[in-house]
């Protein structure tokens, strides 16, 4: 796998990260031009009272009014969430997006921004796959402000939106390089109260994130840096992160894989098996994004070795594996040791067995990971397809051969 001579880079958004950031939301409003901001979040975030906590830092800020909070946003990014959010901030005549929450209110908000650039209402009717806008696209005019509360996504950053696409059934994507926030507040405090469960998947989203774009085919010099070092804050700091939740320090620095790891991703993007397979599996079961990358990645790993082991070696560095062999394929099987041992750790399951799927659906997940809207440039073979789906399905602990 080589890496290529010719790349381009660039990163959007502008980051604001350390405990208590947050307090500089209505100044960063201010400097984008925004008096009357939506407020969108969910309701998990609204019942623990974190919404709260960002409402009240517009009281009595001279010149600006929160317009309004839309907090009826549900897994996926569902198109239907969307157009409602839409309507929202057109009812509530907004100047300015706030996104306070996970991945889910990360990409609902960016699809909100689109569909204000481009007049659409029912964005499902204008996402029905994979649109890559380029640099020569118009900047968005709304200005737009990212606070995430967990660590997994990384979309407050990304040039990318996955938006679930329910009358198709499937996860579309929108690539843009503007879609992205103008600013990014990294406050850990705010996902001091996340759960464990949440907490562990989340962070294996992140890791398959870095792991990802580093074996791309187009990764390149930048790509790699952000996702070598994703990955080793990672491992050094998820465990802690899940066990130790209040531990300022490791919530801060899976904030920072997190935003790393989905640049190196979506900047190199190329040969994405684990989240094409993710991506169906969440589609079609309702699984959340992380614990299917979670539980996918050291099966994909196993069964697809050629497209790992020509940079394994880096890897495991990262990945702090003792005594990494020098023989790639024994390397790769300590990285996916490394990747089941981490699993375990923070106690996420290692298969799909919890939801009951029938084994009977597997030949009709093939055409689904085939068709995932980031396959572009890489089909998943049928054979892999079939052997995961067996082991995530029916439970089969995966053999590192």
């Amino acid at each position: 796998m080589k890496v290529t001579s010719y790349y381009e880079y660039y990163q959007h958004t502008i980051i604001k990260s350390g405990s208590g950031t947050r307090i500089l939301l209505p100044d960063v409003i201010k400097q984008l031009g925004g008096t009357r901001p939506v407020l969108y979040s969910d309701k998990g975030l609204t019942n623990a009272g974190i919404t709260q906590s960002i409402i009240d830092l517009f009281e009595r800020v001279p010149g600006i009014q929160l317009a309004g909070v839309f907090d009826n946003i549900e897994q996926d990014a569902k198109s239907s969430y969307i157009n409602e959010a839409i309507s929202f901030y057109k009812e509530r005549n907004g100047d300015c997006l706030i996104a306070l929450g996970g991945g889910s209110v990360m990409d609902t908000v960016k699809g909100v921004k689109w569909a204000i650039h481009h007049k659409v209402s029912d964005i499902s009717l204008a996402v029905m796959g994979t649109l890559a806008e380029g640099r020569d696209s118009q900047p968005f005019a709304t200005p737009h402000v990212a606070i995430p509360t967990t660590a997994g996504t990384g979309s407050e950053v990304s040039p990318g939106a996955v938006i679930l696409n329910e009358r198709l059934g499937v996860k579309c994507n929108i690539f843009n390089p503007y879609i992205s926030a103008d600013y990014a507040i990294l406050d850990p405090d705010l996902t001091l109260g996340l759960p464990p469960k949440i907490t562990a998947f989340t962070g294996m989203d992140a890791l398959t994130h870095g792991i990802e774009g580093y074996f791309s085919n187009k990764s390149n010099a930048m790509t790699d840096a952000l996702a070598l070092q994703s990955i080793r804050l990672v491992i050094d700091n998820l465990k802690t992160a899940v066990h130790e939740g209040k531990n300022l320090a490791a919530r801060s620095n899976m904030l920072q894989a997190s935003s790393m790891a989905i640049l190196s991703f979506c900047l190199a993007v190329d040969a994405v098996p684990v989240h094409n397979l993710a991506h169906s599996f969440g589609a079609k079961y309702n699984i959340p994004h992380g614990l299917a990358n979670a539980v996918l990645l050291p099966n994909v790993m196993t069964h697809l070795p050629e497209l790992y082991l020509n940079k394994i070696q880096g890897l495991a560095e990262a990945l702090r594996v003792d005594d990494a062999s020098p023989d790639s394929e024994t390397c790769l099987k300590q990285c996916i040791e490394k990747i089941i041992s981490l699993r375990e750790d923070i106690n996420l399951p290692e298969d799909f067995t919890e939801y009951s799927i029938d084994p009977e659906d597997i030949p009709g997940l093939i055409p689904l990971v085939q068709a995932d809207p980031i396959a572009m440039l890489y089909k998943v073979r049928e054979d892999v397809i079939t052997k995961v789906s067996k082991e995530v399905i029916i439970g089969t602990k995966v053999k590192v051969i």
